[in-house]
């Protein structure tokens, strides 16, 4: 789509899909809570439980939204149609059904089957094993996205700079290699001992070994991202930002509903409803990605991309602590969104006091 196409397109029809998912998702809640509690009180109490999780995942993968932007204005609109429909279909029945079942499966050590079973006959079990398996997913989680963050900041060729004092300063020292390795080694460290100290040694190595994971699998992606992408171009000639570009965001995502289906099991532990609720989300945040891109919207606001990697270090560091406190997730997605509503206004003011300059 050219900028100008996308200039005449009115923002409510970037959301067409995502306003006939949420009409279709409401509406099984409405069946879904019918069927299960046969009033209309119960029917009534899985459509607001639907409703808060996609607006919660949806507070919680804004940063998202404008992360994966960043990524897509570099690929071809092939691999951008590709994430926009294979990559929802991930995002919604392999992040928000499949994930969750698998974890079942491994820590209970049960079928796949009997994982489905559970989660409709046993929600309060399922429930259980699946906040018992908090402490490594978040380690996980949490890794990737700090690799992701601190990659964004210790760029050498990185010359926009949103808090000036201290983003000048990181810059300066990006040149040594491996620099944001070494700081998220430091922290890892840091956390395994406090867990240990606080909890158990059983714990901490849980913990330390599923950040090293997270650690591993963001360098993999790293590497295997730019061997499919060179020979991807290699072969079909300007394949910039293909497959590789395409497994990143990917994971990228996974990382970013890890806290999300783990949180939401404290407003229901139901896998279906979880399922209904964080889908409709998901469909949000893909709808405002392509937006962003097409609008070219983060051209325009110069600090809105750096909002949303503050707030992916936030969130890393959150689900960090939560090893060891419990932190609502409402205040991570509140967190999130007030970050970037600050970095849009000073992007805004920016504009203001540039004015000429642009022109």
């Amino acid at each position: 789509m050219t900028p100008t196409s996308a200039a005449s397109k009115s923002t409510l029809s970037y959301f067409t899909w995502a306003f006939a998912f949420t009409a279709v998702g409401l509406a099984l809640g409405l069946w879904l809570g019918f069927s299960t509690a046969h009033t209309v009180a119960g029917a009534m109490k899985v459509f607001f439980i639907v409703s808060v999780l996609a607006v919660l995942e949806i507070s919680l993968s804004f940063d998202n939204a404008i992360v994966n932007a960043n990524k897509l204005k570099d690929m071809t609109p092939e691999w951008q149609h590709r994430f926009l429909t294979w990559g929802i279909i991930i995002a919604v029945f392999g992040m928000r059904i499949v994930f969750p079942l698998l974890i079942v499966v491994i820590a209970a050590n049960v079928g796949p089957w009997s994982a489905v079973v559970m989660a409709a006959s046993q929600p309060e079990e399922y429930s259980r094993i699946m906040h018992e398996a908090h402490l490594p997913i978040a380690a996980f989680g949490g890794t990737f996205l700090m690799m992701v963050a601190l990659s964004f900041f210790f760029d050498h060729e990185k010359d926009v700079h949103w808090v000036r004092w201290l983003e000048e300063k990181v810059t300066q020292y990006s040149s040594i290699k491996g620099i944001e390795i070494a700081v998220v080694l430091a922290i890892m460290l840091v956390f395994s001992e406090v867990i240990e100290r606080q909890d158990s040694a059983a714990h901490a190595t849980t913990f330390f070994h599923a950040a090293i994971w997270g650690l591993l699998t963001f360098l993999l992606v790293e590497v295997l991202g730019g061997v499919l992408d060179k020979s991807q171009e290699a072969l079909a000639g300007a394949a910039k930002g293909g497959l590789g570009a395409f497994l990143y965001l990917e994971v990228l995502d996974a990382s970013f509903s890890f806290d999300g289906v783990i949180g939401a099991f404290a407003l229901s532990s139901n896998l279906f409803i979880i399922a209904i609720g964080l889908g409709i989300g998901a469909m949000y945040v893909r709808s405002m990605t392509i937006m962003l891109v097409e609008r070219g919207t983060l051209a325009q606001y110069r600090f809105l991309e750096h909002g949303a990697f503050y707030a992916i270090l936030i969130l890393s560091v959150i689900m960090y602590v939560q090893t060891l406190v419990h932190i609502p997730e409402v205040i991570t997605g509140l967190f999130g969104a007030a970050l970037i509503g600050v970095s849009l206004w000073s992007s805004i003011r920016w504009n203001r006091a540039n004015a000429g300059a642009l022109d």
